[in-house]
Formats: C-alpha cells, structure tokens, sequence
C-alpha cells in the first residue's frame, strides 16, 4: 500500500474519527523496519531536491498542521537531515504581528511561498485563520466560514502558477499528547517547550479536532490535496511523511540543465 493510502481523496466523506492515530498499515510495521529504510530515504530525498534546485523550474510547498505536540518540529528535523539548506526553508508561523494583523489574513503568508528550484516548508500556517481563530471565536462565524474558498482560490493560484503543494495532518490521540506534555515537564531539556497555554489549549482538544475535520473536508482538492499521518508513533510518521515527499518529487521528473560546455576547458 503506498503513500496515496493517507491521501483524503473523498473529502465530504471524510471521518477524522475512522482513523486510528496509532495505526501502521500502509507503512514499515516496525521501528525498527522503518529505521533500516531511513538512511535511503534521505538519501533519494536528497538526490531528488538537488535536482529540483538545479532545474530551478518547480517549486514545491509542504503544509505541516496538528495539535500540539503532533511532531511538526521532529517530522521537519528527522525528515529532512542531510538536505542542502541552499534552496530548503521553513517557515513557522506564530501569532500574528500587530502589522500582519492591519492586512487580510493571506498577506503574511505569500511572501513566504517557494520560488523555483525551492522547497519550502511551512511549520503552522493559513490554516491557524481557520482553527485557532475559529476555536478562539476570534473573528465572527460568518467571516471564518469564508475563508474555506479563499484558501482554495489562493491555493488554485499557486498550483497554476507551478508549485506543487502537499498538506500533512499529522493526526495523534488526546492520551498520546498527555504523554507528550508531561515528558516535557519530566525532562529538564524539553521543559521550555512547554507553554503555560498549553493545558487550556487541551481543553478545547473536542473543537480543535471539529474545526480540524472541517478544514479537511473544505480545503482537500485536486491541487491541494490533505494526508493524514498516523502520528503517535513519530517513526511511523516520519517514514510516511518522507515517502510522500519522495513520491510527489519522483513525479515532477525534474532533470539536469544540459547546458552547452563544448568550448569550456580547465586549464
């Protein structure tokens, strides 16, 4: 079963609760297993972005959401090791500024989308103006209702102007971010990770996992497609992050610029 398993191609039918958080199926059925095939993994990855850079014509944007302690920071860390940072960014979206705020929503976030030959990661995103905000009752229903379409019109945009686009939920269960949390609070090393917030923000697990299944009912399209990742087992998550990534660069058949040498000479 390859990596198209975790892609939401019937959206209106989508059920986050049909999921199981620790299920393997579709993947390595170790640690173990999928750690033997990590090290070729980074390797093709490696390989295929390299091409990408030199061809400087595609361009690809990789989407990570998920509740807190859902692994977007690790999937980004194990993911990508021993890429080249010439033409790989992340970008983490926090709260926004007070200036960010005096413009649309969007506006913050087009300066930030992949240039040919880029891949860029975006570590949070658009999709805060259609959760937190939502969960938070930041702006009125009638405002964030509408941006389901804006963000497929925006999307629309960049996939016809080239860039390839992935979105990665990386769905855990409420009993494996309690664990979560806590190893934070138990290791001195992790603990900064750890915001007083947090805790309220586990109270409202129930309507985040709503406004997340709406999102992914709303905005899983043909040129933007959603993943769901298993994720409470983080090797799980990572061997299928990494194979769709692979998968999507293998299909772009991205080639080597052949430019003409022939009178060029090393002296």
């Amino acid at each position: 079963m390859g990596v198209k398993h975790f892609c939401v191609d019937d959206p209106e039918s989508f059920d986050l609760s049909t999921i199981d958080p620790r299920d393997t199926a579709g993947g390595p059925s170790s640690k173990e297993e999928a750690l033997e095939k990590a090290e070729a993994m980074h390797e093709r990855l490696a390989d295929l972005q390299e091409v990408l850079y030199a061809e400087n014509k595609q361009k690809v944007l990789i989407v990570l959401q998920g509740m807190d302690t859902s692994g977007k920071d690790g999937a980004v860390r194990h993911v990508m090791s021993g890429i080249s940072p010439a033409s790989v960014r992340v970008v983490s979206f926090k709260k926004p500024t007070e200036p960010e705020l005096w413009h649309d929503y969007l506006w913050r976030i087009h300066p930030h989308v992949p240039g040919n030959g880029e891949i860029v990661i975006f570590n949070r995103s658009h999709y805060e103006d259609v959760l937190v905000v939502r969960v938070h009752e930041l702006v009125p229903k009638d405002v964030w209702k509408k941006r389901y379409q804006q963000i497929n019109d925006f999307e629309r945009m960049l996939a016809e102007n080239g860039v390839t686009i992935l979105k990665f939920f990386l769905h855990i269960s409420r009993e494996e971010q309690a664990e979560r949390l806590q190893a934070r609070l138990d290791d001195p090393t992790k603990r900064w990770k750890f915001q007083h917030g947090d805790l309220e923000e586990r109270k409202l697990w129930n309507e985040y996992r709503e406004a997340y299944q709406d999102a992914v009912r709303k905005t899983s399209t043909k040129w933007a497609p959603w993943y769901i990742v298993p994720s409470d087992r983080k090797w799980f998550r990572n061997h299928v992050v990494a194979a769709t990534i692979i998968d999507t660069l293998e299909k772009l058949d991205c080639k080597y610029p052949q430019p003409d040498l022939s009178g060029e000479q090393v002296e």
